[in-house]
């Protein structure tokens, strides 16, 4: 519940986190919700000006389907701070073309965020925080990978499908390092990115939703935190499901 204060199992006080697409939504309730757990977060999004951020948090510029400047970034933040213990993947974007009208184009720029966004960050930080034994990585996958979209279209569906297949990769092979590594699924949740493909009506407890209303970014900040807490140190590899109910497996 909003305001409970939280308890010692969900604190991450002494931790660093880099949060990618920190400036959306869903990304930036998750650097509030770090931030008062009591972790110093690397926020990180590909706009100039993040904007206004809490004071144990750090916004950096980033383009994270560049693996140069990402590669450079998480290096320049290693230096400082000297480690980084938990990552958390919020960068997206959304399309919902039907596939005989989707382009090269629409399909580049939908991998090249979502996948490539994600793989980036991973493929240099994960060989770091197996060398020192520890690290916890959560990305945002999607409940469209899990049922074939919801008001995406398939380069959506397919670049999150992908982030849940390259996740247990990293879960399987990292468990014997110290690495986790799990996937938050949200269903619909009230973001502006979210609106860019719709304009349905929210939802009602007697429709697909049975909790009946959209999710809030702060709805799956919660689950986020509670999958890099030490509350989640016997759960690696899965997808957490945040949706209101509307899929139940």
């Amino acid at each position: 519940m909003a305001g409970s204060p939280l308890s010692g199992p969900s604190r991450l006080d002494g931790q660093t986190a880099l949060i990618t697409g920190a400036a959306g939504g869903i990304g930036r309730a998750v650097v509030a919700a770090f931030c008062e757990a009591g972790a110093d977060v690397i926020a990180t999004d590909i706009v100039e000006d993040g904007g206004k951020f809490p004071a144990k948090a750090s916004y950096r510029r980033c383009d994270v389907t560049d693996r140069v400047a990402t590669e450079k970034l998480i290096d320049d933040e290693l230096k400082a701070r000297g480690k980084i213990d938990i990552l958390v993947l919020c960068a997206g974007t959304i399309a919902n073309t039907p596939l005989p009208q989707s382009t090269d184009e629409e399909w580049e720029k939908i991998l090249a965020v979502n996948l490539m966004g994600t793989v980036n960050p991973v493929r240099k930080l994960y060989p770091v925080m197996a060398e020192r034994g520890f690290g916890k990585i959560v990305a945002l996958g999607s409940i469209a990978a899990k049922i074939g979209g919801v008001a995406s279209g398939p380069a959506y569906v397919a670049a999150k499908s992908a982030v849940h297949g390259l996740m247990k990769w990293v879960a399987k092979n990292g468990a014997a390092k110290g690495v986790y590594a799990n996937i938050i699924a949200p269903g619909p949740v009230e973001t502006p990115m979210w609106a860019t493909v719709t304009d349905r009506a929210a939802p009602s407890a007697n429709g697909n939703v049975p909790l009946g209303r959209f999710g809030q970014p702060e709805d799956i900040a919660q689950s986020i935190l509670f999958l890099c807490s030490p509350a989640s140190n016997w759960i690696t590899g899965t997808v957490l499901d945040v949706n209101g109910g509307m899929l139940m497996d």
